[in-house]
């Protein structure tokens, strides 16, 4: 089926790094008619400011420096992943060094249920935690975060963990291909939870990999689409979820099993498994660029009057997730989630730097959050400060990461969090001990802090260790409101 007028981007701005040369870009820094540039495709925009024009550069500049590291970047990942896996199946270095001596090395094949990515690595964490069951108010955030987190991991190993330790039916885990990438580059599962009342199904889509130079591509992507009714929308999100080659959101395509597309198959899915006649509802959820394209979703899915499916949702669930569009985009989406009773929540940890991308500065690249930010310091708990731990507000302090005002209060929280991956497993238990891994990470932090803010880890700890006032709010967040009344 073609696209309507308000289903294809009459407006836009496509960068295309691989045809950029140092020269062009220091050429465009000084013109500013866009227009003539082979790198970027664009329609109906002609001039831009300065400042635009230098965020345009770096972000070209930094694509193609990916794009250059993407080959090293993968093998040295691989490696690692392969070293990383080598130890754990050998209980630790010493063991290994001994197994290697007696010729009886356990080596862990890449794909199977024993094989963890990198990211598994920082947090060896899948069972969900027997404290929150089924009911409770949190319940739904802890399930949704845990799939967030097995979504970077491969087929078998989400197989082991949903239908073994999880006891749920996991409908699917896929790669969805990406029509300008030409890659499989998206991913995604769907689990159905039988023991929540109604049951439940659960999108998850994966986040940004460490070592995969496609996804920061799409995160440094400064290319935008606009639609009439939508607004202006992130081009490497959408790019990611399924939009066309034409710029176009058509209703319906025709379909290749061979590179199902990621908006498609699971819009497909969703309208097989979401029976007339049963109570099943279903909630969307992702970390990082994944829940990007979890609130995206719902977005598509109302431009093409999917009533049916949009009354069935129950809950967006995102954590760390950068911004997606433009204030139109986030008006519109508010009313569809108002109109449907869908409940948002948006998941921020302290100074994580991917809630603050790409950069707002109220005047050129006009990216906005929308909604109630669920925003967790340091401590996960209120009792530790005058002011609850877990305040709600429309937009995340220091809403830019590249903020002089918090240059030491960051340093000082990254130092804290070093120290605090020691006292946790005293206070809470074995199962928040920090490795070594991860250790590091916070040591790095204490240059670059907000990059170990950005774990999955911080993300499943606020909402185990989170103070429980958020979830006795007497109503819930959806695309209406930006407060919350909480019981005393």
């Amino acid at each position: 089926m073609a696209a309507s007028n308000d289903q294809t981007s009459k407006k836009y701005m496509v960068l295309k790094p691989d045809e950029a040369s140092l020269i062009g870009l220091i050429r465009f820094l000084i013109s500013g008619n866009i227009e003539s540039k082979q790198f970027i495709e664009c329609l109906r925009v002609k001039k831009t400011s300065l400042k635009h024009r230098v965020y345009i550069f770096f972000s070209i500049f930094i694509q193609n420096v990916l794009q250059f590291a993407a080959k090293p970047l993968s093998v040295f990942g691989s490696i690692f992943e392969l070293w990383l896996n080598l130890l754990a199946c050998n209980g630790n270095f010493c063991l290994f060094l001994l197994n290697l001596l007696r010729g009886k090395v356990v080596v862990p094949a890449e794909g199977s249920a024993d094989f963890m990515s990198f990211l598994g690595h920082f947090d060896r964490r899948v069972e969900l935690d027997k404290n929150i069951k089924p009911g409770d108010k949190k319940y739904f955030a802890e399930l949704s975060v845990m799939a967030s987190k097995i979504a970077y991991e491969n087929k078998a190993f989400i197989k082991a963990v949903v239908e073994d330790k999880w006891k749920m039916e996991l409908i699917g885990e896929y790669d969805f291909w990406n029509e300008y990438q030409q890659k499989y580059s998206t991913q995604g599962l769907i689990i159905h939870d039988k023991t929540a009342n109604p049951d439940m199904i659960i999108v998850a889509f994966r986040g940004t990999e460490l070592f995969n130079a496609d996804d920061w591509r799409t995160d440094f992507d400064l290319s935008w689409h606009k639609f009439q009714s939508m607004g202006k929308v992130h081009s490497g999100f959408i790019k990611a979820l399924g939009l066309q080659n034409d710029q176009s959101w058509p209703p319906t395509i025709d379909h290749d099993n061979k590179k199902p597309i990621a908006y498609y198959t699971i819009k497909e899915k969703l309208r097989k498994l979401l029976h007339p006649h049963s109570r099943t509802k279903f909630i969307l959820t992702g970390h990082s660029l994944g829940g990007a394209l979890a609130i995206l979703f719902p977005a598509v899915l109302a431009l093409h009057d999917e009533t049916c499916i949009l009354e069935r949702l129950e809950a967006i669930y995102t954590f760390g997730q950068p911004r997606v569009g433009d204030v139109k985009f986030g008006d519109f989406v508010k009313e569809q989630l108002k109109s449907y009773d869908i409940k948002y929540y948006r998941f921020v940890y302290n100074h994580d730097i991917v809630p603050r991308l790409p950069y707002d500065d109220d005047t050129t690249l006009l990216f906005r959050h929308f909604g109630t930010c669920l925003f967790y310091n340091s401590l996960y708990e209120g009792k530790f400060f005058l002011v609850p731990m877990m305040q709600i507000f429309p937009q995340e302090p220091h809403r830019n990461y590249f903020s002089i005002r918090a240059f030491i209060t960051k340093r000082l929280d990254a130092l804290w969090e070093l120290v605090r991956s020691f006292l946790l497993p005293h206070l809470y238990g074995p199962e928040y001990r920090e490795g070594l891994l991860l250790l590091v990470c916070r040591l790095f932090g204490l240059l670059v802090p907000g990059f170990p803010a950005h774990g999955i880890q911080e993300y499943i700890n606020a909402v185990r260790l989170g103070t429980a006032e958020f979830w006795r709010c007497k109503e819930g967040i959806t695309g209406g409101a930006n407060k919350c009344f909480c019981s005393q």
